[in-house]
């Protein structure tokens, strides 16, 4: 019981977080460019471009950038983190990634079943025009940049927030902060050229499926949610598409 209480409490850190998401990152990228190398053609997801495009906007390469951005912030990790890095436990990872699988099932039993039972309707949504290693490439990236802005910055931001509307009662804050991010993060979907067109399954299916990855950050941390997202979508282009 005590291994099971060390490897929860050790696993939600910063740097078990940063660890273990790391691969998300090089893999995504390393994914565009292999299925897509014409940059004239390059599909990446939404919360990705935004990204990228307010760094090419300051007139810099955007992959640079964020391979810039991403040494910097583990190298601020690392050495905030160092006390904790000579105990860093290597079998941790094997069984980040399979507690992920189990909640990436969970999720989409949960998801699915909910938006099935309350509106009698199918929660799918393929993207049938890209090939499968577009759509694996999009998978990891979407547990990674969807993860990064709808749970680590909005979900946290928002709990500041209403910290201090809620007077510092601490569920009250998260429990609000959890449900705006998953309604925010169902509606930008549908936001945008790009933006799907809207049903109201489809909708209800992203924000329980948004109230659960939000669910899943505040308790594990961001490598378990952005995993779990990621695999999640693996399993669905894999198996239902």
């Amino acid at each position: 019981m005590n291994t099971v209480k060390q490897y929860l409490s050790d696993t939600k850190t910063l740097l078990y977080s940063f660890l273990f998401s790391l691969p998300l990152f090089l893999i995504y990228e390393g994914l565009i460019i292999i299925s897509q190398p014409s940059a004239e053609q390059i599909v990446r997801i939404s919360v990705d471009v935004w990204i990228k495009t307010i760094f090419t906007s300051l007139g810099v390469n955007a992959v640079s950038f964020s391979l810039l951005v991403v040494l910097l912030a583990g190298i601020i990790i690392l050495y905030k983190e160092r006390e904790r890095l000579r105990t860093l436990n290597f079998k941790y990872f094997p069984a980040l990634l399979v507690e992920s699988a189990i909640y990436g099932v969970i999720v989409a039993f949960i998801s699915s079943t909910l938006t099935t039972a309350l509106l009698n309707m199918s929660a799918t949504n393929p993207i049938e025009e890209l090939t499968y290693l577009q759509k694996l490439a999009l998978s990891l990236g979407a547990g990674l940049y969807e993860e990064l802005f709808f749970r680590v910055f909005l979900v946290s931001i928002l709990i500041l927030l209403f910290n201090k509307l809620f007077n510092n009662k601490k569920w009250a804050s998260i429990s609000a902060a959890v449900v705006l991010s998953a309604f925010l993060f169902s509606a930008v979907h549908y936001t945008g050229s790009m933006g799907d067109l809207f049903t109201l399954n489809s909708f209800l299916f992203r924000f329980i499926f948004g109230l659960i990855l939000n669910g899943i950050y505040v308790a594990r941390g961001f490598g378990v949610a952005a995993w779990t997202h990621a695999l999640y979508d693996v399993m669905v282009i894999t198996f239902y598409q």
